[in-house]
C-alpha cells in the first residue's frame, strides 16, 4: 500500500483502524488493540519498545504500519508526534509527586484518585466524538425501550443509567446476571442497548449485544478503545479511558458520561411527546 493511501489525521487512523481491525491476522490485531489503548506512545517508543509493549515482534509492528497504509513506522509516528505534540499532560510525574508523599495513607490515595480522575474527565472531551455522541442521543430517545447491559467493573455505569432513567420515565430494563437470570429475550428490534466493557472485556456483554444485533435492536457501546469487540457489531461507540492507580481504577469519566448520556435521552424524548 503506498503512502498516498495513508490517512493524515488521527480521526482518520482510528476511523481506519476500527474498520479494518476484526479483518486484521492475529498479531496484527494484538498490536492494534495496544496502539488503541496506547495511543501516546507511538510518538514516544521506538519500533522494539512497542513491540516489546504490544508482546509481538518487531517485524509485526512494520507490517501494522503498512497495513495502515504508511510506507513505514517513521511515517505513522510523524502523524502521531504532529497529533500529540500539544496533548501530552505530564500526569505521571504529578503522580510520582504524590507518591513520594507516601501512598500508603488514605489522604494520599484520596489525592491519587482525585488526580486521575481529573485526567480521565480531560481525556473525556477529546475521545467522544461530538457526531457519535449526538447520533446515540438520537437512537435512544426514539427506542421503544433501553437495555443496559454492564457486567463486573460496569456495572455501576448501567445500574446508574437506570436509575437515572427510572426518574425521567424512560422505559429501561437493567439487565443485571443476578441469579443467573437471562432476559436477553426482552429484547425487540425497535429498542436500543447500551452496552458497557471495558478490557478485558465481559463476555456475557458481548453475547448479549450480539444477540441484540441479530434480533435488529441497535446498539451504543460504551467502552475503552476503537478495537474493542463491540465495534463488530456495528455499534455507535463513546470511548472513555479510565486511567488508574496501581491496579485500580475509577469510573470517573465513564460516570460522566453516563449521566450527559441519561439527561440528553431524557430530554431529547421529552420534546418529542
Amino acid at each position: 500500500m503506498s503512502s498516498d493511501n495513508a490517512p493524515d489525521t488521527i480521526d482518520a487512523f482510528f476511523a481506519r483502524l476500527g474498520n479494518t481491525a476484526e479483518d486484521l491476522p492475529k498479531r496484527l490485531k494484538q498490536f492494534a488493540d495496544f496502539i488503541a489503548a496506547n495511543p501516546d506512545r507511538v510518538a514516544v517508543s521506538t519500533v522494539a519498545e512497542l513491540a516489546q509493549g504490544a508482546d509481538v515482534q518487531p517485524s509485526a509492528v512494520m507490517r501494522f504500519c503498512q497495513e495502515m497504509g504508511f510506507t513505514g513506522f517513521s511515517q505513522m509516528q510523524r502523524l502521531f508526534r504532529s497529533s500529540f505534540s500539544q496533548k501530552w499532560p505530564d500526569y505521571s510525574t504529578r503522580l510520582e509527586k504524590l507518591r513520594e508523599h507516601g501512598t500508603e495513607s488514605p489522604s494520599a490515595l484520596l489525592a491519587e484518585f482525585v488526580e486521575v480522575g481529573r485526567a480521565s474527565l480531560e481525556n473525556l472531551m477529546a475521545t467522544v466524538e461530538p457526531r457519535a455522541l449526538q447520533q446515540a442521543v438520537d437512537v435512544l430517545a426514539r427506542a421503544e425501550t433501553l437495555h443496559l447491559v454492564g457486567f463486573r467493573r460496569a456495572f455501576p455505569v448501567t445500574s446508574y443509567l437506570a436509575y437515572a432513567f427510572e426518574k425521567m420515565d424512560v422505559p429501561a430494563v437493567l439487565h443485571s446476571g443476578i441469579a443467573n437470570i437471562n432476559m436477553d429475550h426482552l429484547i425487540k428490534p425497535n429498542d436500543a442497548v447500551i452496552a458497557v466493557t471495558f478490557a478485558p472485556y465481559t463476555q456475557m456483554t458481548l453475547d448479549i449485544a450480539e444477540k441484540a444485533r441479530e434480533t435488529g435492536a441497535d446498539i451504543v457501546a460504551i467502552t475503552d478503545v476503537v478495537t474493542s469487540p463491540l465495534a463488530r457489531f456495528k455499534a455507535i461507540q463513546l470511548l472513555v479511558s479510565e486511567l488508574d492507580v496501581g491496579a485500580f481504577r475509577a469510573l470517573s469519566a465513564s460516570l460522566s458520561l453516563a449521566i450527559a448520556l441519561a439527561v440528553s435521552v431524557g430530554a431529547q424524548r421529552n420534546k418529542t411527546n
